[in-house]
């Protein structure tokens, strides 16, 4: 009879010819597996009295050989008690390089693992074979690059990579299942520049932490974060906030220590092509009509070029010809919670809009105007 945590009441396997092979050369530490032919399985002993096993193993192999029942070591088959089943191991914490297993692989039963302060350069493959984890703990290390194939962590709610040596996120991990799964993520205290713009397909977000890094600009459709309630990226290098950011429905939003510019809408910045483009007057009905498209249909830059499309404050959308200015926004307008942007007590930031002509920008200077008139 072998029981399990699942299976308490325990599966009877007939022992008698039906042996394929004894794995015994772990023996004196306890260890040990049995094969059998019918069902084909193997059963794995382990943390076993060594002497103890010793005899179970002989008294298994008396069996298989068809001796006497009568004459066999053996007691009587009852279901085991809670205390002397082992669960399966679900979480493991390790915070230093001398605890970390070299030789012994994580357990595959593993939801929540931390590995902090152990040195790790690269992110152990055997991690990658934990298809069960939810939280995974990779704060306080030297990783400078992920593998794509973290992607395949399908259960992966939660990843800290605080305190590492990355400088950039894959775009590839945001086009992978995460998108279905990751809702927590800690980049923080990292030397990360710029996030793809893939980044925004983790629409599953809920907390994002980006402090401490050296970011120039946050994600363009950062908007699409519908399920984002606590960002925070102090300490940054961010001019200003890209015009998504209007979109966001936050609880808490921490900017402070970022080096913003003073906005003036008087000075824009004009990039309109008149007449305009074949490309741009197809681009833009592609957007505003909600045309499909995609890499079979069109080459896969101006699928990417679509995807950034800029919306003017009429709505309508805009590629490469328009009118730039940056407007001050009242972060509470985003958040319901606001730390301070600066030691001055402020919760202002510079926030990009976009025009898709000159009529448009010259009925917002009207309306500007006249507000500060």
């Amino acid at each position: 009879m072998v029981c399990t945590a699942r299976d308490r009441v325990g599966v009877r396997y007939k022992v008698q010819e039906n042996i394929e092979r004894f794995f015994t050369r772990f023996v004196e530490e306890g260890k040990a597996t049995v094969r059998l032919r019918e069902p084909a399985v193997d059963v794995c002993l382990s943390k076993a009295n060594a002497s103890n096993l010793k005899n179970f193993l002989s008294a298994v192999r008396l069996a298989h050989q068809g001796t006497d029942i009568g004459a066999l070591p053996l007691s009587t088959l009852v279901p085991a008690k809670n205390s002397e089943v082992e669960k399966p191991k679900t979480k493991m914490i390790i915070t230093s390089r001398r605890d970390y297993p070299l030789t012994k692989n994580f357990p595959y039963s593993l939801e929540h693992l931390q590995t902090s302060y152990c040195k790790l350069a690269r992110i152990d493959m055997r991690v990658l074979c934990l298809k069960k984890l939810r939280k995974l703990d990779l704060s306080h290390n030297h990783i400078k690059q992920l593998p794509a194939t973290i992607g395949d962590l399908t259960c992966l709610q939660e990843l800290n990579l605080h305190d590492n040596h990355l400088e950039s996120f894959s775009g590839a991990l945001c086009n992978s299942t995460l998108q279905k799964s990751l809702q927590f993520l800690d980049l923080s205290q990292n030397k990360i520049k710029a996030l793809p713009i893939q980044f925004c397909q983790l629409r599953e977000l809920i907390n994002l932490k980006l402090d401490d890094n050296e970011l120039i600009r946050l994600p363009f459709k950062i908007g699409q974060l519908d399920h984002l309630r606590f960002l925070s990226a102090a300490r940054n290098k961010l001019p200003f906030l890209p015009s998504d950011f209007r979109k966001l429905c936050l609880e808490n939003l921490d900017l402070f220590g970022n080096p913003f510019e003073q906005p003036n809408p008087l000075v824009p910045n004009i990039q309109l092509k008149i007449p305009l483009t074949l490309l741009e007057c197809a681009a833009r009905a592609t957007v505003n009509y909600r045309i499909p498209y995609g890499c079979h249909l069109l080459p896969s830059h101006l699928c990417e070029d679509l995807e950034v499309a800029k919306t003017c404050q009429c709505g309508s959308a805009c590629l490469s010809s328009f009118v730039q200015i940056t407007v001050t926004m009242n972060l509470h307008h985003v958040a319901h919670t606001v730390v301070l942007v600066d030691n001055m007590g402020g919760t202002e930031a510079p926030i990009i809009s976009y025009f898709c002509s000159l009529d448009c920008y010259s009925q917002f200077l009207d309306r500007y105007l006249q507000s500060n008139g």
